[in-house]
């Protein structure tokens, strides 16, 4: 056949289908990935007539002359040459591949734009646009194009110079870049597309030669005209040469590709240059660079990505040098002037930037600008077949220049021809590669750069790979102080060269024979040398080379050493001639020969080649990113180069024909069907029978999905909930909760539709769309998919969709949950079509601008493989990071049932387990056929040679197990097993026709494609159809699954759906089925309990980096019971049964009962939840709270479930604080409806410690108590390998390159250790990884983003659990920031007998009270308000009958606390100082500093009566606010706070100040009243002690401050409610007397303030509602305003005759039902509207410290003044656990005495002079205290005992709830208590005045033995008072009653005198 067009690939019309296919892939947006190839060279072409026959006979004349030792072998590997090999089967079918549609674009109608237009409709035609301006780019040429249907005209065009010839025909780059001149379209990449769109209507395929005829040039005019002809050839030169070796290389002696054998015209290659002349020699020489740590090893230039749509390939220079010194690839030097910042190749027109080199293994040099006609992409593994004559070609060396020079083009142009020119070269520094070396050694050698010049290498370079892998390892020179530091090294510990060398080798004669060698290995190597041996030993250079055989001696041959004197071109020449002498040297080959020059003019330089096939393979192969081995494959299956491997598997291991075989058997079977579910495989049914068979209905459970939360989950929730805490209370204003009272979501997941489905499940089953109120129950079933969204093309609309939401709706916080981003984390600028998929978007939408802006946007982002956001530019804080919590803290004592996660670490750790089943093996024998296969197809890549074994072995094993069992021997053990498995499961006992599922991971999709064809086929011809199901599982499609299957899945779920498909793989729960998991690498999508086995054996040595490996296995990841993982770890020599017994057996029967639950609660409890017929929706109730039901997922049978709901009702009401510990017992009990076979012997229920695979599974309920088994991998070596890491010789997957789009920051760093985890993993990946140029994270800001989070746990742990609850919580925390804790107390109701009150009942309607009407009213003494509920009730005729309940001081009363109640605050709520929002800023928030100062302090002096002496306030007034003062005319000194008239009708106008007396409270203090003033003007003034003024002033910058006296430092609430009211009178006196000088009366100046307490938070008014609302008569509770209830108050008719008004205390009962009575007369407190004229002469008590508001009431009422509460308006406060008087501790005065114990109330008086411990509190409080706690000493009688009260006299008193008081004012004609008939029980007489008489005490009546206490200020005051009162004529004293508070005398205490009536 020769390198001719053979076969049926030689006709034209493969050439165009060719041609289609790839344009029509590069088109392609589906998720198919189509083959892209880079065609490199053009051929000048021969002749415009008869092109193809032409080089056609050139091409066989080449190859006759050589003779065909070349083409016979397998090495050719081209495109064009695309004929079988000789042994192939020449009629095999057309490929598949190669029909293609006519790409899409094209204009196939003719007609519809005529020629000479382009498709956008513009002229192209010379003639019209010669005058017209034409932008052309630089670089560009203007020619002139001849179409067939107009020939009269010329077409003008733009096209790349490059891609055109020079004057002698040559050097026309093969392919074509061309700009449309009409439109300005660019980047056309093909001619076909281009002419396509110019219109040229060709009927043959177009030809960049044969249509575009000549160069446009200017005229003296300056109009385009017609030029010289471009010179397509140039026959003079196509003489052939075959000189193998001229010593002067010649451009003359250039071959074009065509006429040297038509292969090599399209060799590819790393490294492209410019297009100097010798570029189109026959072979295009290269040198391969691995992609690890490029980006800062070599300074070249990578292809920039121009489109979105073309990925640039590099060319080839004809040779290339190496060179340390000048390019930077050497140990010591730095970079050189090739710098990507310097060089930019491409106008960056579409603002992409230029990727970095690690981004492919290739590294070019240079760019040569536009990308090529591709026709397939490079691989180290692709060979480029060697032409029959070798020319000697120059080699291409780089002009060294400083920088700045040539190479510094400062603006963006293609780098023209002169920048880098051909030089001599010396003959020693150059390799010539021998062009026979692939086919007759079988490998292809690869050369590792140690330390030194690399030579010039040409000649057939394809076959050989120039890798940087060690590189890294030698660069120890490079390390920064600051690492030497962290690794505890020394610059004086660097390693000599000498030293490097004896390591390498030592390292590579350890190494066994199926490794390969890692980087990180010998890093690790070289720093515990460096550390061990700090003067490291000199090495003399005549030492070396006997030391270094010395070390290779010791590898058995596998490493030699080659010592040359000149370079090391000489020793690398050496080697690759005794490679290519032939097999039969081939025995003796070594693995590694390590190349040493001993150069005296350079020192010692070394490079390693690899020339074990094996080896070399491997390292070539690993040097590619997955999207270029998975191009390199397509290109291979495309191209047919496979079909001699495909035609070695048409016939069985025993060598008959396998398709003859199938189909004879098929035959045989004559239709029958081998029967499902039951029986073997010897019992057949006909194939017409019904295929929609369903298992025997009596074994038919339902599968029904429960929604748990896990404790663990509940705990990963919660710490993503306190971090976005802290992020808020950080103080950097990066989030403000404060103001959101909405969450919202949205979901991005990588491309697959299943994933898509799987989240949108959860979410609908979570129920959390209900619960956030985003969805109702009806919506949410079909609105879960809204909120996933998939990154591919569609996702721009979606995210704009999004963030215009985000933007809309402020005071919604939104949360962007990017799951498993560490897919596809690209740059968007570097982001390109690779191989069918987008890449970059992620990039683009999570870091775009507006997501990066918005305030109210959280971004989380989810992984199990981390490592790629965690670099040293990485966007998230390490702070913002949550790691899932480590599974071994929380196995320790577990039921045998429970089930644990089974990771990665258990798979590694399974190894030590001595089972005799592992669960993590590797299929030896597999790997034995692989290697053998491997040496025999050196031209394949190695996944394309697994891949059609593992095919063969499956379709084998399925013969042997139906109709050739003499197969048997030749299908390996573990395959033989599985497959067995699959069939045989459903019909064992017990297993009710369910199955395993086997997952075997194919990547490329086109691999996946035909295994999943062969093995339906194969399974159809057997028989098997309805035994199994083969499913492709690809991101980018549906699960496709033959009805009969989907009817079973319906009859085991129970499901009535006719329309029912399963969408997720875990709807394949149960199912018998092969599932072919394709794509780039795993997406994270959730497998069903049912997966038995993951078949990894196609994840090889391309899989070298951390995240790549691990997330193949982590498919394998899962739940299983603890028993499981206990007794795998305590049998260490088990026997055979334990084997059987501790991990998954093969064909064990017992396997069956493997749950098929991630750890649902269905099956912990035995299947009692699905036998129940528990749906989804109940449990979502159940799991959230009572009103939250998700809708019914389809036909799923639901009964009650209120057993359970109580458990779980409390988690997301509370956040989950009282999570039961076991909170699945309750459905243990109920009997089972549904199952046949009741559950005997039910499992324990979830414990606290459990946790879920994920949130959602699939239940099943098994008679016998269910055990689960991790399942079983099947691994290949190298990974296998790296797994067993820890028990096996070479380091663990772990110590890897975390990700691929990473690099090493150091060539050193510490060791990873496994136990590395977390926080510490993430330290260490930030402190020694950085994102390479194409990452996402490559250019970040500086700093991490502040509202981004990062969620990290291993696979299928539960993480989307997770975040759904942290959605939860979140929202009930917003709620619970929007909601507060108010007192809801029941109030005592007065007794429900209302005599004497029936006359006074006011209409329930009315709005303001009748003054007459109140006065009728009897007034009730007692306080009935629940904070009283520890005060003495107040005597009167209507006591109640009983006391309540109180506990004795001895009792615990810290428990004793007040009943709240959460309320959602409204838009009237007083707020604290947390509170921020757009209304009220002004009102309340900070300015900044210099502002304080416009806040200025003024005194105000009075004389206070009742002190007795003058008082100074201090006001601090805020400039806003001091039109509500007067000042004297100089505006210094204040006058007095402006009071508006009584008769001001003005709507807005609120007439009263507003005063809070406020202490310890400055930041929770309800002080901000816009919201609750509606944002009215109001005067507020916070009156604070003066020690706590200065935090005031910083939380309240905007608040009038009244500052009260320093004496008053230690004082109670009194002083503070005396002060106001002191001064409130003497500044209506001011004001009486300064409107009166205006006219104005003085009655008529407005007398009334407001007292408020700071935790009034809301107010509520009864206002009319609809009948049907309310059962009382239409009056429904209504949040209002505090505005509308002032100045409802305050237009209150005679408002002046009330002395104070006030409302209701706020409580639930009282809700639910209205007043009785509009108004009553009764104690106020806490919000009262007082009238300081009115109660001139009725003061606050100023010592008190509690109940001064019902002494005080007690004395306005008794001095004849109306209080009127207006009873349909009610008060909410607010729970506040600090500040207030709460606050005061009572300790010692003297700090030396260590008293721990606390001091109990009865310690806070003693005997005057005693020698007991004093106490620092004030007298007054100590009183207070002991009074409220030990009454019942001082008052025996007067306990429990109503009818005889303690009388109090001008003073109310708490003497503890157990005692009444009668209070009794003894001021003349004030009205009392008619107590005639009344005997008290105790006499009360405090701080008496001179109202106070003897005459008065003797009208009272007192029970015998009734005890009387008399408190004065002081000793002597007592006495006298004693004496004035006359008090030893009834009662009798002794001298040991007399007591003083526990003070010291200058803390002046009180003294007290108890005596007896007598």
């Amino acid at each position: 056949m020769g390198n001719s067009y053979a076969g049926q690939l030689k006709s034209a019309r493969f050439e165009e289908a060719l041609h289609n296919s790839i344009e029509a892939s590069l088109r392609s947006s589906s998720g198919d990935p189509q083959p892209i190839f880079t065609q490199l060279y053009l051929e000048p072409d021969p002749y415009p007539g008869n092109m193809e026959a032409d080089i056609k006979s050139k091409a066989d004349t080449a190859l006759h002359s050589e003779g065909h030792e070349l083409l016979n072998g397998h090495s050719s590997n081209d495109l064009e040459e695309l004929e079988e090999d000789d042994d192939s089967d020449s009629s095999s079918p057309p490929l598949p591949y190669l029909q293609t549609p006519v790409p899409d674009g094209c204009c196939t109608l003719d007609g519809i734009i005529s020629a000479g237009f382009c498709q956008a409709g513009k002229d192209l035609r010379l003639v019209t646009i010669a005058a017209e301006p034409i932008e052309v780019p630089p670089g560009f040429e203007l020619v002139g194009a001849k179409s067939p249907s107009i020939p009269e005209h010329i077409l003008v065009c733009a096209v790349d110079r490059r891609f055109l010839p020079d004057e002698n025909g040559k050097n026309a780059l093969l392919g074509f870049s061309g700009n449309c001149v009409g439109c300005g379209e660019k980047g056309f990449r093909y001619f076909t597309e281009f002419s396509n769109h110019i219109n040229l209507k060709l009927s043959t395929q177009p030809k960049k030669q044969k249509h575009l005829k000549y160069y446009l040039v200017k005229n003296s005019q300056g109009a385009l005209c017609k030029g010289p002809l471009i010179c397509w050839k140039d026959s003079k030169t196509r003489q052939f040469s075959s000189g193998a070796s001229t010593s002067k290389p010649s451009s003359s002696s250039s071959l074009s590709s065509k006429e040297n054998g038509g292969t090599s015209g399209h060799s590819s290659s790393p490294f492209s240059l410019s297009d100097s002349p010798p570029t189109r020699m026959a072979q295009a020489s290269s040198v391969f660079f691995g992609s690890q740590d490029l980006g800062r090893d070599c300074s070249f230039l990578k292809p920039l990505a121009s489109t979105p749509g073309n990925k640039t390939l590099p060319i080839v220079p004809t040779a290339l040098r190496v060179n340390g010194p000048t390019n930077g690839l050497g140990v010591d030097v730095h970079p050189s002037l090739l710098s990507p910042s310097q060089v930019s190749l491409v106008p960056q027109t579409q603002g992409y930037r230029t990727p970095d080199l690690g981004d492919s293994p290739v590294c070019s040099a240079m760019n040569s600008g536009p990308p090529k006609k591709r026709h397939r992409s490079w691989h180290p593994s692709t060979l480029v077949p060697v032409p029959p004559t070798a020319v000697p070609v120059p080699a291409i060396r780089p002009i060294v220049g400083s920088p700045g020079s040539v190479l510094a083009v400062s603006s963006p142009q293609p780098l023209g021809v002169g920048v880098i020119q051909p030089q001599p070269v010396a003959a020693g520094e150059t390799v010539i590669i021998p062009e026979n070396l692939l086919s007759s050694s079988g490998v292809r050698p690869v050369i590792l750069i140690g330390h030194g010049t690399l030579p010039y290498f040409y000649g057939n370079v394809a076959n050989i790979v120039v890798s940087p892998l060690l590189v890294g390892c030698y660069k120890s020179s490079q390390l920064t102080e600051e690492n030497l530091e962290t690794l505890g090294l020394h610059s004086s510990q660097m390693l000599s060269v000498e030293m490097m060398i004896l390591l390498t080798l030592q390292y590579l004669a350890r190494l066994a024979s199926n490794q390969i060698p890692l980087r990180e290995e010998l890093e690790q190597i070289v720093l515990k040398a460096m550390l061990c041996c700090p003067g490291n030993p000199a090495i003399s250079p005549s030492q070396l080379p006997w030391l270094a055989r010395l070390e290779a001696s010791v590898s058995g041959g596998s490493v030699q050493v080659v010592v040359t004197h000149n370079s090391l071109g000489e020793g690398i020449s050496e080697s690759l001639r005794s490679l290519g002498e032939g097999p039969q040297h081939q025995r003796c080959l070594p693995t590694y020969v390590v190349v040493i020059c001993a150069s005296k003019m350079n020192g010692n330089e070394f490079c390693v080649l690899v020339l074990g096939k094996y080896q070399a393979r491997a390292l070539a192969e690993g040097m590619l990113t997955t999207n270029e081995f998975l191009k390199e494959i397509s290109y291979e299956l495309i191209t047919g180069k496979v079909s001699v491997l495909a035609s070695h598997f048409k016939s069985t291991s025993l060598g008959d024909n396998l398709d003859k075989q199938l189909v004879r058997y098929q035959r045989r079977r004559k239709g029958q069907v081998i029967l499902p579910f039951q029986g073997d495989v010897t019992d057949n049914i006909h194939s017409q029978e019904p295929a929609s068979m369903s298992p025997p209905p009596e074994t038919a459970e339902l599968l029904n999905r429960v929604f748990q939360i896990y404790p663990a989950q509940l705990t990963v929730a919660r710490s993503l909930l306190s971090q976005v805490c802290s992020i808020a209370d950080s103080g950097t204003q990066n989030l403000d909760l404060g103001r959101f009272c909405k969450v919202d979501f949205l979901v991005l997941v990588p491309p697959s539709h299943i994933l898509v489905h799987q989240t949108a499940q959860r979410i609908r089953q979570s129920g959390v769309l209900v619960d956030l109120g985003n969805e109702d129950a009806y919506t949410a079933h079909q609105k879960s998919e809204k909120y996933v969204v998939r990154l591919d093309a569609d996702v721009h609309t979606k995210m704009e969709a999004f963030m215009k939401k985000v933007k809309q709706n402020p005071y919604t916080l939104f949360v962007l949950i990017h799951d498993n981003s560490h897919v596809d984390l690209t740059s968007a600028l570097s982001g390109s079509v690779c191989h069918g998929e987008l890449q970059g978007l992620a990039d683009r939408v999570v870091n775009c601008q507006e997501v990066l802006d918005a305030m109210n946007l959280l971004v989380l982002q989810v992984s199990c493989f981390p490592y790629t956001l965690q670099t040293h530019q990485s966007r998230i804080s390490i702070h913002n990071e949550i790691h899932w919590p480590s599974s071994d803290s929380l196995q320790r004592e577990l039921p045998p049932n429970e089930l644990v996660y089974f990771g990665l670490r258990n798979y590694s750790c399974s190894l030590q387990w001595g089972v005799a089943s592992p669960i993590l093996r590797c299929d030896d024998a597999f790997e034995k056929m692989v290697h053998t296969l491997l040496e025999r197809h050196p031209h394949l890549h190695s996944m394309v040679i697994r891949s059609y074994l593992l095919i063969q072995q499956y379709t084998e094993a399925m013969m042997a197990l139906t109709s050739s069992p003499s197969l048997r021997d030749h299908i390996t053990p573990e395959t033989l097993a599985m497959v067995e498995d699959l069939i045989n499961a459903p019909s064992r006992e017990g297993s009710q026709g369910r199955g395993h599922m086997l997952l075997v991971r194919v990547p490329s999709l086109q691999l996946a494609m035909l295994a999943r064809e062969r093995l339906e086929d194969v399974r159809d011809k057997l028989g098997l159809q309805l035994c199994f199901a083969v499913l492709l599982g690809s991101p980018a499609s549906e699960l496709n699954l033959s009805r009969n299957f989907i009817n079973i899945l319906r009859a085991w779920r129970g499901c009535e759906n006719e329309e029912w498909v399963p969408h997720t793989y875990e709807d394949l729960e149960g199912l018998p089925c092969i599932v072919i998991l394709t794509g780039k690498e795993p997406l994270g999508e959730t497998f069903p309990r049912s997966l038995k086995y993951t078949d990894l054996r196609l994840i090889d040595s391309s899989y070298l980096t951390r995240t790549a490996l691990e997330q193949e296995v982590g498919l394998a990841c899962t739940y299983v019971s603890v028993d499981v993982v206990q007794e795998s770890k305590t049998s260490t020599a088990p026997r055979e049964s334990d084997g059987e017994k501790t991990a998954v057996s093969l064909n064990d029967g017992d396997e069956l009962e493997r749950p098929q639950s991630n750890g649902s609660a269905a099956t912990r409890t035995s299947g009692s939840l699905v036998e129940n017929g528990v749906s989804s929706s109940d449990l979502a109730d159940s799991f959230q709270k009572p009103s939250t039901s998700a809708s019914q997922p389809e036909g799923l049978v639901t009964s009650d479930m209120s057993t359970i709901t109580e458990g779980f009702k409390q988690e997301c009401d509370s956040l989950g604080s009282q999570l039961p510990s076991n909170p699945l017992k309750a459905p243990n009990d109920p009997p089972s409806h549904y199952s046949s076979s009741s559950s005997s012997s039910p499992s324990p229920s979830s414990s606290s410690t459990q946790r879920p695979s994920q949130s959602t599974q699939c239940g099943r309920a098994s008679s016998k108590s269910s055990r689960v088994s991790p399942r079983t991998v099947i691994l290949s070596r190298p990974a296998y390998n790296l797994l067993s890491g820890e028990s096996g010789s070479q380091l663990s997957s772990f110590s890897l390159l975390p990700h691929a789009d990473v690099s090493w920051s150091s060539p050193l760093r510490p060791l990873v250790t496994h136990d590395l985890q977390g926080a510490e993993q993430s330290l260490y990946y930030r402190q020694w990884t950085v994102a390479r140029q194409h990452h996402a994270d490559y250019e970040a800001p500086p700093g991490p983003h502040p509202r981004r989070l990062l969620l990290s746990g291993p696979p299928q742990v539960g993480k989307t659990g997770a975040y759904l609850q942290f959605l939860r919580i979140l929202f009930r925390m917003l709620i619970r920031l929007l909601e507060v804790d108010v007192y809801d107390d029941e109030d005592d109701e007065e007794e429900e007998n209302t005599d004497g009150m029936t006359e006074v009942m006011t209409p329930a309607n009315v709005q303001w009270p009748d003054i007459e009407d109140i006065r009728k009213m009897p007034f009730d003494p007692n306080p009935r308000d629940s904070k009283f509920r520890k005060a003495s009730p107040v005597y009167s005729d209507k006591m109640p009958k009983l006391f309540k309940e109180f506990k004795k001081e001895g009792e615990n009363q810290t428990q004793d606390t007040r009943r709240t109640k959460s309320i959602r605050l409204s838009r009237f709520a007083a707020h604290n100082a947390f509170h921020h929002c757009e209304q009220c800023h002004q009102y309340c928030e900070a300015v900044p500093t210099t502002q304080l100062s416009e806040c200025s302090l003024h005194a105000f002096t009075f004389c206070s009566s009742m002190l007795g002496e003058e008082v100074q306030l201090q006001f601090f007034i805020p400039k806003a606010k001091e039109q509500h003062f007067v000042f004297s005319h100089q505006g210094s000194h204040l006058e007095s706070l402006r009071l508006p008239l009584v008769s001001a009708k003005d709507p807005e106008l609120l007439k009263s100040p507003i005063f809070t007396p406020t202490t310890g409270r400055q930041e929770h203090g309800l002080l901000n009243l816009f919201h609750a003033m509606e944002g009215a003007a109001h005067l507020h003034i916070l009156v604070v002690k003066q020690f706590e003024m200065p935090h005031y002033r910083k939380y309240w910058p905007n608040h009038i401050l009244l500052v009260l006296p320093a004496m008053f430092n230690n004082a109670g609430v009194g002083a503070a409610r005396f002060m106001i009211k002191e001064l409130s009178y003497h500044n209506l006196e001011l004001e009486r007397n300064r409107l009166e000088e205006q006219g104005v009366k003085r009655q008529d100046v407005w007398p009334f303030i407001v007292m408020m307490d700071d935790s009034c938070v809301l107010w509520n008014s009864y206002q009319p509602a609809d009948a049907s609302e309310t059962s009382d008569g239409g009056l429904a509770l209504a949040n209002v305003s505090l505005k509308t209830v002032l100045q409802h108050m305050e237009n209150t008719p005679k408002i002046s005759l009330y002395a104070v008004c006030g409302v209701r205390k706020w409580s639930s009962a009282m809700a639910r039902k209205a007043p009785r009575n509009p108004f009553s007369r009764c104690h106020l407190h806490d919000f009262v509207l007082l009238n300081v004229d009115l109660t001139q002469n009725v003061q606050y008590d100023l010592n008190r410290y509690a109940c001064e508001e019902v002494d005080f009431n007690l004395r306005v009422n008794s001095s004849g003044l109306l209080m009127c509460c207006f009873n349909n308006f009610s008060l909410m406060k607010k729970h506040i656990p600090v500040g207030g008087n709460k606050d005061f501790v009572v300790k010692p005065k003297l700090v030396e005495i260590e008293n721990k114990a606390p001091i109990s109330p009865s310690q806070y008086v003693c005997a005057p002079d005693s020698e007991q411990t004093l106490l620092d509190a004030p007298a007054q409080f100590l009183l207070e205290s002991f009074l409220q706690s030990c009454s019942h000493r001082l008052f025996p009688k007067a306990v429990q005992n109503k009818n005889n009260p303690v009388l109090s006299i001008d003073s109310y008193l708490n003497l503890s709830p157990e005692i009444s008081v009668c209070y009794i004012n003894s001021r003349p004609h004030s009205t009392n208590l008619n107590h005639q008939g009344l005997v008290f029980s105790g006499l009360l007489l405090y701080l008496c005045d001179s109202f106070v008489v003897s005459g008065l005490l003797k009208r009272f009546r007192f029970l015998k033995g009734a005890t009387l206490c008399v408190i004065c200020q002081d000793r002597s005051s007592l006495r006298q008072t004693i004496a004035r009162l006359e008090l030893e004529d009834e009662w009798q004293f002794r001298l040991r009653d007399e007591f003083q508070t526990a003070n010291c005398s200058e803390d002046r205490p009180l003294y007290f005198l108890t005596g007896r009536h007598v």
